[in-house]
């Protein structure tokens, strides 16, 4: 006979408690964090464990309800959003797990601040790498981190001070806690200059401007653009000086914008690659050399209510201050063009994207991709729009011919991306 595996939430919220007797009534195994355990009265013939590594404890677990026996599983907030009921159903099977959530700590620290997230995205850092929720806090207005060593608010404050220092950090410890809870506001600067400790539940990273968004019908972050590659006319630019819906279609197939990612987009003129990606949940970084170009760009990123990280300055110099992206677009084509890949190239995780317009330097950029460890491949892009005629007549008017280039990282090189 197999026995049911009692998953309790201890909750984070008004009335969060220890469990009652009756939970732990008559339970043969017990297993949670250290404070959970300390809090909770536990029966005297019951084994304790007290988590550590999951596999040990897992396999305890299995022992016990293997052979009939009664296990209680002691948690925080709602185990199952980001919790342990997703290894414990892997292991045992949902029907085993008897689960009694309590509030969760992003739910509480909403709460504590009196604002909705039905439109917030929730990211877990804890024993994943930090950049992911650090990407996705720079895309969003409204995002809520889920904290673990080496990736608590100082880590990330230090991420966003770089490109997003505007940025409110909601930082929400010992959640629950009557004596020791504390919700702090703070920016990124004065929390990457503090010692949080280990008490720390969640960070919530707010853009204040937009956190308060319209009523929602769809929980979750704002649903994703049903087209993209805009017409030219959605954005300003000077004197056609901007990467043309076709081109940018392809860019952006090949770079593959998603939430948790970081693009680049250098030479970035009217910031219309670098929008779209925005649109789709990725964080950007846009780099401009030209002043009125800077202005355009964020123009044209608050038309398109997104949030485009802009840096005034000329690659390759102004990439060095930059935490490495996912996937880069290069727009323009001076001399410098094939070293400025070359560049983008060591520093990417997945892809490099170029337009170019000159046929002499095609051969140096498909080199710089390749010399840096990069599968190439590319197009040259023709396309003839309809336009009117006198008459109720149409005709094709060509656009000029664009060379895209991209490369792909091969396995080989991946270890050796710089971060």
């Amino acid at each position: 006979m197999t026995g049911q595996i009692t998953v309790f939430g201890t909750g984070t919220g008004t009335g969060a408690a220890a469990p009652a007797a009756e939970v732990l009534a008559g339970a043969d195994l017990v297993v949670g964090g250290r404070r959970h355990l300390d809090a909770a009265e536990l029966p005297a013939s019951a084994e304790r464990i007290v988590l550590g590594p999951l596999a040990p404890a897992l396999d305890a677990v299995g022992e016990y309800a293997d052979r009939g026996r009664r296990v209680v599983v002691l948690a925080s907030g709602d185990p199952g959003f980001f919790g342990i009921v997703r290894a414990l159903a892997e292991r045992f099977g949902p029907d085993r797990l008897d689960v009694r959530p309590g509030v969760s700590s992003v739910a509480t620290a909403f709460a504590r601040i009196g604002l909705t997230w039905d439109d917030a995205v929730v990211v877990s850092a804890h024993g994943r790498d930090p950049r992911t929720a650090v990407n996705v806090c720079r895309a969003h207005p409204k995002t809520a981190v889920l904290t673990g060593p080496g990736a608590g608010p100082a880590e990330l404050g230090a991420a966003l001070a770089r490109s997003a220092p505007g940025r409110v950090l909601v930082v929400a410890s010992a959640l629950g806690d009557p004596v020791h809870e504390r919700v702090e506001r703070v920016s990124p600067a004065e929390a990457a200059a503090r010692d949080w400790g280990t008490a720390v539940s969640v960070v919530l990273c707010l853009e204040e401007s937009r956190a308060a968004g319209p009523v929602r019908t769809l929980a979750g972050p704002a649903v994703r653009p049903a087209g993209w590659a805009l017409d030219e006319g959605g954005f300003t630019h000077r004197d056609s000086m901007i990467t043309k819906f076709e081109v940018r279609a392809l860019a952006l197939a090949r770079l593959g914008p998603r939430p948790g990612d970081l693009v680049w987009d250098v030479g970035s003129g009217s910031g219309s690659v670098a929008v779209e990606c925005a649109r789709l949940g990725a964080a950007v970084s846009a780099v401009e050399r030209t002043a009125d170009g800077v202005g355009r760009i964020r123009a044209n990123a608050v038309a398109h209510g997104v949030d485009v990280h802009v840096v005034h300055g000329g690659a390759p110099d102004a990439l060095d201050a930059l935490d490495a992206p996912d996937a880069v677009f290069v727009g323009g084509g001076g001399r410098e063009l094939p070293a400025i890949v070359g560049v983008c190239a060591r520093r990417a995780r997945r892809t490099v994207v170029v337009a170019l317009a000159a046929l002499d330097r095609v051969p140096a950029v498909r080199a710089a991709l390749t010399d840096a460890g990069y599968r190439a491949d590319g197009v040259l892009l023709q396309s003839s729009r309809l336009a009117p005629l006198p008459g109720d007549v149409t005709r094709l008017a060509a656009t000029n011919p664009v060379f895209l280039l991209w490369g792909t990282r091969t396995p080989l090189f991946e270890e050796g991306v710089a971060q």
